[in-house]
Formats: C-alpha cells, structure tokens, sequence
C-alpha cells in the first residue's frame, strides 16, 4: 500500500506542528512523532476502523485531540483530513467527492 496526504490535510498538519511548537518547543515534535505512528498504523491494517459514511475512516490520536482521516482506493490509502476531534469535525467532507 502506498499512502498519499492530500494537500489540504498536509497543510493542516503542518499548522497544527506549528501551533504546537510555538505552545511549548518539542510539542510539536510530539505531534510529528504521534501522526507518523498513526500513518504507520494505517498502512499496517487500513481496513480495521469502520467505515463512516459508507466513505471514509478515521483513526484518533492517542494524546492529541485530533484524528487522521482516510480513504482507500485501489492499493492507495488517501489522507483526505488531520482534523481537530472537537472543532467542525467533519469540514472536510467535500475533499471525498474525487473518490465518490
């Protein structure tokens, strides 16, 4: 399997390391370290969460209150969101209807 960040989410991310950091240097850090175990997780079993609206499935975070959503196509597993778990949760819902 081959995992793919949409650019939106990448730039999420990127803003929630930022944000981090700038809270408490190495916190972001932490983030990085958090959501590459999250992708090393998806790709090791990216079929075990359910699927949420028939379309999508999220994996949460352990620490940070954020989680990384996905779809898979084919042999690709597309990151479409790293999203706050509290904060619109599911903004990002238009980025699906490429993989509709």
């Amino acid at each position: 399997m081959t995992l793919i960040i949409l650019d939106a989410a990448e730039r999420e991310f990127n803003a929630s390391v930022d944000y981090y950091e700038s809270r408490e240097p190495g916190l972001g850090v932490e983030f990085r370290t958090e959501a590459e175990a999250i992708f090393e997780r998806i790709l090791r079993n990216p079929e075990l969460p359910h699927l949420r609206r028939g379309l999508y499935r999220r994996i949460n975070f352990p620490v940070f209150t954020y989680y990384a959503a996905y779809i898979i196509r084919g042999d690709v597993v597309w990151v479409v969101a790293i999203a706050h778990a509290h904060r619109q949760p599911e903004f990002w819902l238009n980025r699906t209807r490429p993989f509709n």
